[in-house]
């Protein structure tokens, strides 16, 4: 059996369970399978509370076993109109008014058209048709498939999750509807794993590991979106870009410094003001110049290009910096550090000739590929993001161009081997462009990486270089990231060790706990021994047992925790508990100190 035929379904008998029990009053959205369930927005005469998920649970499994057909209407267009004004459905009668729009939002499981035309013979003939499902009391304007009675669903295996306020049409200038939304699996069994794997999850979100470890903070007053990072954090951060910059040097890249706000007339020639306009914050009146806070790096660095004549033999140039962007984000998007309005990226321009694109583009794969791996990240996936053509809004309107570029991208990853899905309408407007995909620990896909061909910009800012024959050419730019934005980075890192960051990247490395006051002054000699050696130490003199002590640093995910008393200061000798182990060892301070900065150096 198809889950997603059984979450489909799902959604219908919702949709009746409300209209038992709330009435004709209630008006009605869509309701799509998701990943791993289903939802259906309402209109509700009054709010709706977590509570009432129960009565409504209830009523579907009354439903179920009730085993009510789902019956499949055609009819032509106007019919159905009247038939949802008779009902008094309003979000109904505006779905008919877009002949061809998608059954359910873009993205969710069940698509496709609810009208077609009627190509058969008869008064009929030629005349567009509206497709209907009914469920007993509820009848609703949907493609399907659906399954053949409610009776083929297993009770135990779906259940009702939450209630959530969701904007018609997922457009924030429409009304508010409530969003009910449910989990659907094969059977109980399934859905008690599923249930499990979530609880996990929740331990390792991000967000309250983030409070719990003290890596970060929001502040009302500062605003939601922005992140303040506290000394723990800040740590994190700073062995990331240590990192970056390590790396990209070593791979012949040049570091720019450029600024954060630009006038609006940079964005108009490089086009965003045109295509990115809506993500961008509103221009800044600067002695009556516009100016816009950045949401992209390219257009300043390629200023750095333009700021004298190129030649063929200076290419490639790597432009790499760490730069502080902002992008607006609605604040029903935020999440964490996943999701913020204003972020650092590990962005860098590639200005190349065209005889250089394939190989240029192959080492920066080469370099995500490194960095995943020193960061321990497995489990991700390729998207080659493609441009939909009848997008004039979103997209530099030139299909050649596109065609070409397109092309070029395909036969750069189909040459490398490298598997991947294709996405269309998920390019950059300006280009094609590779996407490395990860999912956080509550299933939601983003974006941690790209890497970009664009045709667009060296034409829009008049970039050329002068070949071996003294002509002018127009060079090929590659927009790339090598562990993109480092907050969404550190998020990822955060979930997938469950704060048990590797010793390179742990806020502090090393704990020192004093089993009493008098062993206080060599603690912290030890301490600054560890300092000189670059190792972060944290140090805990507080007047309490050991074990407490113990218990708190265990809390903390400190790698290694040392507890100093009047035998280890005789002995000479280091007893120190691994976190990765539990265990305890004696060992001499000048291998342990040798040790740890080994694996810190190889990033282990």
């Amino acid at each position: 059996m198809d889950i997603d035929i059984v979450r489909h379904s799902l959604s219908h008998i919702l949709a009746l369970a409300v209209k038992r029990i709330y009435g004709n009053h209630v008006k009605f959205g869509t309701g799509p399978a998701t990943e791993n369930g289903f939802f259906y927005d309402f209109k509700f005469a009054k709010p709706l509370v977590e509570a009432d998920l129960a009565k409504i649970q209830m009523e579907m499994e009354k439903i179920v076993k009730e085993n009510i057909p789902f019956r499949k209407k055609v009819m032509p267009l106007p019919e159905s109109r009247e038939f949802f004004k008779v009902e008094n459905q309003p979000y109904k009668l505006e779905l008919l008014e877009k002949i061809g729009v998608e059954c359910c939002r873009p993205g969710q499981a069940q698509r496709g058209p609810r009208f077609r035309k009627n190509l058969n013979s008869g008064s009929k003939a030629g005349m567009t048709m509206a497709t209907h499902y009914q469920l007993g009391e509820f009848e609703d304007l949907c493609k399907g498939p659906h399954l053949k009675r409610t009776g083929e669903i297993k009770i135990g295996g779906f259940m009702l999750a939450k209630i959530a306020g969701a904007y018609w049409q997922a457009d924030e200038k429409n009304p508010m509807l409530t969003r009910v939304s449910g989990l659907a699996f094969a059977d109980k069994k399934t859905l008690k794993k599923y249930l499990a794997s979530r609880e996990e999850a929740k331990k390792r979100d991000h967000r309250k590991l983030g409070k719990e470890l003290d890596l970060f903070v929001f502040s009302d007053l500062v605003g939601p979106g922005l992140p303040l990072l506290t000394p723990k954090g800040s740590v994190v951060r700073q062995e990331l870009e240590k990192f970056v910059v390590e790396e990209e040097t070593k791979r012949g890249y040049l570091r720019t410094y450029t600024p954060e706000i630009a006038k609006v007339d940079l964005y108009k020639k490089s086009g965003h003001w045109e295509h990115y306009q809506e993500n961008m914050y509103p221009s800044l009146d600067i002695d009556g110049e516009k100016y816009v806070l950045r949401p992209m790096t390219c257009p300043h660095q390629f200023m750095i290009y333009n700021s004298r004549p190129r030649s063929y033999r200076e290419l490639p140039l790597r432009y790499a910096e760490l730069a502080r962007m902002y992008r607006k984000e609605q604040s029903g998007e935020l999440t964490g550090l996943i999701r913020i309005m204003g972020f650092t990226l590990s962005d860098a321009h590639i200005v190349c000739r065209p005889d250089q694109l394939e190989e240029e583009f192959k080492k920066v794969l080469e370099l995500v590929q490194y960095s995943m791996k020193v960061l321990d990240i497995k489990d991700y996936w390729y998207r080659f993001s493609k441009w939909d053509p009848t997008d004039k809004n979103k997209y530099i309107d030139d299909d050649k161009a596109w065609n070409e570029s397109q092309s070029s991208m395909k036969k750069i990853l189909d040459h490398m081997k490298l598997k991947y899905e294709e996405g269309v309408g998920e390019a950059a407007f300006y280009g094609p462009k590779l996407d490395v995909q990860l999912r956080n620990v509550n299933g939601k896909e983003d974006t941690a990486i790209t890497i970009q061909i664009d045709f667009a910009m060296p034409k829009r800012f008049d970039m050329v270089y002068t070949d071996q024959h003294g002509k002018e050419q127009v060079p090929m730019i590659i927009h790339r990231s090598s562990i993109g934005c480092i907050e969404r980075t550190m998020a990822f890192l955060i979930e997938q060790t469950a704060g048990n960051f590797p010793l390179w990247l742990a806020p502090a490395q090393v704990k020192i706990l004093s089993v009493g006051e008098k062993h206080a002054d060599f603690c912290q000699k030890l301490a600054q021994e560890f300092r000189e050696n670059n190792i972060r130490v944290e140090l805990d003199l507080e007047n309490e047992t050991v074990g407490k002590k113990i218990r708190e640093a265990i809390l903390e995910k400190v790698p290694y925790v040392l507890v100093i008393g009047d035998k280890e200061i005789k002995s000479k000798k280091l007893v120190v508990r691994d976190r990765d182990t539990s265990k305890t060892r004696a060992v001499a301070k000048t291998k342990f100190i040798k040790e740890i900065n080994k694996r810190i150096k190889d990033r282990k």
